[in-house]
């Protein structure tokens, strides 16, 4: 269980997006070295296990979108909904290309995606800060450290279209320019230090449900 963040973020001046990059080095750390990352940089892994993952991402993200549709008409909330960035249609596209036309019947959430989805729409549909860390964790991800999985994707699989669209982030244009606009969003947004203080915390239970998702793959 994460333990909730102790520092005063009220008398806190770092940009709120450097505390929660800086509170989150060592979560981002695990994930990447996880078993299954390991096993899936170092070509262990064949297309068919990276299969498993893009299910699981079906279920994750198809609750976090429909959190972000809960979070139209919310005054905080609503500056994090970019429908550029939904993650559905590409995850339909490459799981038909990985499991065939009839996909719906062949994935299924592991137990770590089950308790990691019931904790999305346990948080992130009725409270803008939950909304935000488990949107953060996951798309910041994709728009940065998931372009390795990408390369990954092509080298070793040959790759590059369906099968691998999740990675795709063409409506959104310049990537580090868009990554910039979130990170000011962050920034501009008026939660009060203990409201930051909630969403450091969220962010880091969203991680460790990230890495347990992995670990569950691992076995």
């Amino acid at each position: 269980m994460v333990a909730p963040l102790t520092v005063d973020l009220d008398s806190d001046r770092t940009p709120f997006s450097t505390t929660l990059r800086e509170s989150t080095r060592r979560a981002h750390d695990r994930a990447h070295h996880s078993r299954y990352m390991r096993e899936l940089f170092s070509g262990d892994l064949d297309l068919s296990q990276y299969a498993r993952l893009a299910a699981q991402y079906w279920f994750i993200y198809e609750a976090i979108e429909q959190a972000a549709d809960a979070m139209r008409r919310d005054p905080v909330g609503s500056r994090f909904v970019f429908d550029e960035l939904r993650r559905l249609p590409s995850l339909t596209v490459d799981l038909e290309f990985l499991y065939g036309e009839h996909w719906r019947e062949h994935v299924q959430p592991v137990a770590a995606t089950e308790d990691y989805v019931h904790r999305i729409r346990a948080v992130a549909f009725d409270w803008a800060g939950g909304y935000v860390a488990h949107h953060y964790t996951r798309y910041l991800g994709d728009l940065a450290g998931g372009q390795a999985v990408r390369k990954l994707l092509a080298k070793a699989h040959g790759v590059e279209g369906p099968g691998a669209t999740f990675y795709h982030f063409d409506d959104i244009g310049n990537v580090p320019a868009f990554r910039k606009q979130y990170k000011a969003l962050l920034d501009d947004t008026p939660w009060t230090g203990a409201e930051r203080s909630r969403i450091v915390t969220e962010t880091l239970v969203a991680f460790e449900f990230n890495i347990a998702v992995l670990d569950d793959l691992a076995q």
